[in-house]
């Protein structure tokens, strides 16, 4: 089977990337030794390089990372938005070193190999960035072998087999598998999280987790609510046997479309109630097919804490962070919705909310976790709209 040039190796070359067309990138492998296949996306956050690997959403994705000093800060047990890392690997253009931080608990390095995912430093990353940009998001398999000796015909063929993210429901592999009661507040230097005051007379939020974010959760505590958290499966019956005062849509990953053959007709449903609705990106997504929009598979996707967003009721600029490769398109809304933000990077929609009912939903992440706070103020928002429907 004939192979696209490969790259130079380097000194002690013990990884490779080998993409669908053939394309062989060489490096030095770290963290644990094996072979995964998936989407090869790239992130241009500058932090939290900890956040975005344990992010749901990068499910069945391996993230190349633009900024080319990943890991340098360590890993602890606190910078986590799950129980483990979703993202498959990492790429990273400098060897990863000793970490320089005091909340070091441990190498990036030793993190990525207890948790069985697989890295590849020495890559040009610049180079598979524009990659990316040019002909957009492509299937690869991240492989790492201390001999350094791969099969690459069997590597280039898993690649190709890999059917890809559109069409692919992931949200009910890294969704709870059940209902359980949020409690904790948000990060606070020298005390960690806070334990959150879920008392009973605080509005009550029920999220559907469609692979959320642990930091979402902890702003709706620190806004004034208390959450309960069912599965990305629960029925509009489960959700409402829990007397919620406002819904929440999670985020998540894989194709909205195939999700939302089973969540579209539960949230259609629970915009019957009419009760306050937010929802964050697979949650934005969801509530855009919800309503009779169409969501579209994106060129290369948006994916880092550096995103501008255009507010459109006063043109307020929010830095953003965002992961997503679908969007909804906003040619499809329907009349009882309207755009309420816009990317100033492609124009894409960003944000959106219905004219007859209490929902809205935005595309990117103002929990953060990594990145900047500048949307933050939609917790509060949402939160406010709860206590007015009391």
């Amino acid at each position: 089977m004939a192979h696209a040039k490969p790259t130079p190796a380097p000194d002690g070359a013990t990884g490779v990337l080998v993409l669908a067309d053939g394309t062989i990138v060489r490096g030095r492998g770290f963290g644990a030794e094996g072979e995964a296949v998936g989407e090869i996306v790239f992130n241009t956050a500058m932090s939290g390089y900890q956040e975005v690997m344990t992010d749901p959403s990068y499910a069945r994705q391996v993230i190349a990372f633009t900024f080319p000093h990943i890991g340098n800060v360590g890993a602890n047990h606190e910078d986590v938005e799950a129980d483990n890392p979703w993202a498959l690997g990492a790429i990273v253009r400098q060897d990863v070193t000793e970490p320089s931080n005091f909340r070091a608990a441990q190498t990036f390095d030793a993190w990525m190999r207890s948790n069985g995912r697989i890295g590849l430093s020495g890559v040009d990353t610049r180079a598979l960035t524009r990659r990316i940009r040019t002909q957009g998001a492509p299937n690869g398999v991240i492989a790492h072998r201390a001999d350094g000796n791969f099969d690459l015909d069997a590597l280039l063929e898993r690649a190709r087999a890999w059917p890809g993210l559109e069409g692919m429901d992931l949200a009910k592999e890294v969704s709870c598998r059940q209902m359980y009661r949020w409690a904790g507040g948000r990060w606070k230097l020298g005390e960690g999280y806070g334990e959150g005051e879920g008392g009973e007379d605080r509005p009550h939020v029920v999220a559907i987790d469609y692979g959320s974010k642990r930091n979402i959760f902890r702003n709706l505590a620190d806004a004034g609510a208390r959450v309960t958290v069912l599965p990305a499966t629960a029925s509009f019956e489960e959700v409402m046997a829990h007397a919620p005062d406002g819904l929440f849509l999670s985020n998540g990953p894989g194709d909205p479309a195939a999700t939302g053959e089973y969540a579209v007709p539960v949230i259609r449903r629970l915009l019957e109630t009419r009760l306050p609705l937010f929802g964050i990106c697979l949650g934005h997504q969801l509530l855009g097919l919800a309503v009779g929009a169409r969501t579209v598979k994106m060129h290369q996707g948006h994916r880092g804490a550096n995103h501008p967003v255009k507010r459109l009721a006063d043109g307020r600029v929010e830095i953003t962070s965002m992961n997503h490769g679908f969007a909804v398109e906003a040619d499809s809304l329907p009349e009882n919705a309207r755009a309420t933000h816009i990317s100033l990077f492609d124009g894409s929609l960003c944000g959106l909310e219905l004219t007859d009912r209490p929902a809205f939903s935005v595309q990117y992440h103002p929990e953060a976790s990594p990145g900047p706070q500048d949307s933050a103020y939609l917790f509060a928002k949402f939160v406010q709209a709860l206590g007015a429907g009391r």
